[in-house]
């Protein structure tokens, strides 16, 4: 690891900075809004049903679009995209904050899907966006600022919706959420931005789809990291095991699982705040498999332990490796990446990140169900072992991959 001049380097460029501003928005706006559609969508249906159908709902179009979305944000400003998109779910908000007392919950599922699509186009073209905020030297930096500080706002926005609810009504916690789309709005139009036409503007849509799949899949330091994310959360994942953790193997309370909840966090926070100091970018390939093999032990041990405090240090751990390997991954993308195929890029990483939290939380579920709770974590861990193992060995560039060697000088 190279020692970083300035932890605060990225936020000194004023581009990066009302980048972030927005990030926090956005985010802070569609967790609230998320948790409280969640919480209508019980009291309207009873049905528990309902509420596993709201992923369904909000995946399936994000899917759908995502692909077409990195072709879209490569071709046109990605300013342009951000804007239009959060003006349609800030719109989503203002109607639900009007109309609340007559919506049903078709319309609430409408608003779900709407949001997906919408936060389909806008993740490749975030992405793609964060790497002209900065100097290239400062990826690794400004990776570190944006995955701290969206985990940050996804917890103040989860975390307050219930403080909303309780003291606005549903209607007015809406509002909110418009109020902080609209800031939103305010921070992509402050971003200082200049859209660098791309070479082969009139590429075919689908020639261009290709292109950027294919760029992906034969380049051993991308597939390698993407393939790692992917098996790591599918198989090493226990986040929606936790309340039975928390009631049938350690026997505590709600409280107690609230505190569990929270400890990934802060192990990522914290590392987060060491990245940082000390930026990935000498053998960041051998260190993303270091730090997921780590994260494999961590919820081995965590699947083991029946001590609650044992139980808190390993999901502590889970998430400062699992943070690890983020920044890692994104600074590989962010300094590997043509920019004519930043946005691309981006969409296939995204396909690859939607596609392993939601099918990763089924899996958890199916192996609970047929192996038990803690059998199917440690079995789970132990597969993300293997998957290391197996990536290391097929994936040499990735493992050997040096960033210094690509710094501009």
């Amino acid at each position: 690891m190279k020692k970083s001049q300035d932890s605060f380097a990225a936020l000194k460029f004023a581009p990066f900075r009302f980048f972030i501003l927005f990030k926090i928005c956005t985010t802070i706006a569609v967790q609230t809004q998320s948790t409280l559609i969640g919480w209508q969508m019980y009291s309207l249906t009873k049905d528990p049903l309902s509420l596993g159908l709201i992923g369904l709902v909000e995946i399936i179009p994000n899917l759908l679009v995502i692909l077409f979305a990195g072709m879209l944000a490569d071709r046109i400003n990605r300013k342009s995209i951000l804007l239009v998109c959060v003006l349609i779910l800030a719109s989503n908000s203002f109607f639900l904050s009007q109309y609340n007392s007559n919506i049903s919950h078709y319309y609430l599922y409408l608003n779900v899907a709407l949001t997906g699509l919408s936060r389909g186009l806008i993740s490749p073209a975030a992405s793609a966006l964060m790497a002209d905020t900065v100097p290239e030297r400062l990826y690794a930096n400004s990776s570190t600022w944006n995955s701290t500080l969206w985990q940050l706002a996804a917890v103040l926005g989860s975390g307050s919706a219930g403080f909303l609810l309780n003291a606005l009504g549903f209607a007015h916690s809406y509002l909110f959420c418009f109020g902080f789309f609209f800031l939103s709005m305010l921070f992509i139009l402050l971003i200082p931005y200049t859209f660098k036409k791309i070479h082969h503007h009139h590429l075919p849509i689908f020639k261009g789809i290709k292109e950027g799949i294919e760029f992906v899949f034969k380049d051993q330091r991308f597939l390698g990291s993407f393939t790692l994310d992917l098996f790591a959360v599918l198989f090493g994942g226990a986040t929606i095991l936790l309340p039975v953790f928390a009631s049938e193997v350690l026997f505590l309370d709600a409280k107690a699982l609230g505190i569990l909840r929270a400890a990934p966090f802060f192990g990522a926070l914290l590392m987060a705040f060491f990245l940082t100091r000390y930026p990935i970018l000498e053998r960041p390939g051998k260190i993303l498999l270091i730090s997921v093999f780590c994260f494999g032990l961590s919820m081995i041990g965590f699947a083991l332990s029946t001590n609650f405090f044992l139980s808190l240090f390993f999901l502590f751990a889970s998430g400062a490796f699992d943070n690890i390997s983020v920044v890692t991954r994104t600074t590989i993308v962010q300094m590997l990446t043509p920019h004519h195929l930043r946005g691309r890029v981006a969409s296939v990483n995204s396909i690859f990140i939607s596609s392993s939290n939601e099918l990763g939380a089924l899996e958890s579920g199916i192996a609970a169900k047929y192996l038990g709770t803690v059998p199917s974590v440690v079995f789970g861990g132990m597969l993300t072992l293997l998957v290391v193992f197996i990536i290391s060995f097929k994936f040499p560039k990735l493992k050997n991959l040096d960033l210094t060697k690509h710094l501009s000088p």
